[in-house]
């Protein structure tokens, strides 16, 4: 079921030329705020997120010259030490800044029923979960499952390691993982659990869609509960002793047996 467009403020329009201000040293609002090219372009791209403010250095709004002319957008003027200033020395902003809203909520009913969908069971760090949807961006994941505790926010981190893969694919917040299982599975979802300790390999389970592939934190790994809930807990082979992954790279992997897998 496609989600429904939400009509917001007009976007973003610079007003009379001038002196140029300097960036607040922090934003007026309680906006979501994304940086770097592919995180902010997507944002852009997509018309569900209005355009609050947009700061660029010169060479960053050039190299997205032709989408801000599309977009009719003109953005503040900053210099890359304007961003370290507000975002942090240490953040790789890409010389571009858009302070925007969260999108619309998404909930199990808005995503394919036929498709993919990776769930994640209290993973908090944003890299691994910006780097995880990426992985599911570009393995057609029909959705990603999050816990709405203990899971990073949808901005910042997470927008930049995820590259534009935010405003692609469907994000569901759920209140009680291990319900949102129960309910997959009264739905015909088939739900696979990874877990280095299991028996069957992925590569040699029988995978079928709908299937959820149910992943958990590094270090702890999956919750009793969600374990309980799974149909089926798989490992990843690996070569070595090593067999931990990280849980975005066992994520990208776990994709891409599912869709080889259920084509």
């Amino acid at each position: 079921m496609p989600r429904q467009k939400r009509k917001f403020s007009k976007p973003f329009v610079q007003g009379q030329r001038g002196k140029a201000r300097p960036p607040r040293s922090r934003p007026e609002s309680d906006g979501t705020m994304i940086f770097g090219l592919h995180a902010v372009e997507a944002a852009l791209t997509n018309p569900n997120r209005p355009v609050l403010r947009l700061l660029a250095t010169e060479n960053a709004a050039h190299r997205l010259g032709p989408l801000l002319a599309r977009l009719k957008l003109t953005p503040e003027p900053v210099t890359p030490r304007d961003l370290d200033r507000l975002l942090g020395p240490d953040t790789v902003h890409q010389g571009i800044l858009l302070e925007t809203e969260p999108l619309p909520p998404v909930g199990l009913d808005d995503v394919d029923p036929h498709g993919i969908l990776l769930v994640l069971d209290q993973v908090t760090d944003p890299q691994n979960v910006g780097a995880a949807l990426r992985s599911a961006a570009a393995f057609g994941a029909s959705g990603l499952v999050l816990t709405e505790r203990h899971s990073p926010p949808l901005s910042g981190a997470l927008a930049k390691a995820a590259s534009g893969a935010l405003d692609l694919v469907p994000i569901v917040h759920v209140k009680n993982l291990a319900q949102a299982l129960t309910e997959l599975g009264e739905r015909g979802v088939l739900r696979v659990g990874l877990a280095e300790e299991a028996d069957e390999a992925l590569e040699e389970a029988v995978l079928t869609r709908p299937l959820a592939l149910v992943l958990g934190a590094e270090g702890k790994g999956l919750r009793q509960l969600t374990r309980e809930r799974c149909d089926v807990l798989c490992r990843i082979s690996t070569a070595s002793a090593l067999a931990s992954l990280n849980v975005s790279n066992a994520a990208a992997i776990a994709m891409h047996w599912a869709r080889l897998k259920t084509r």
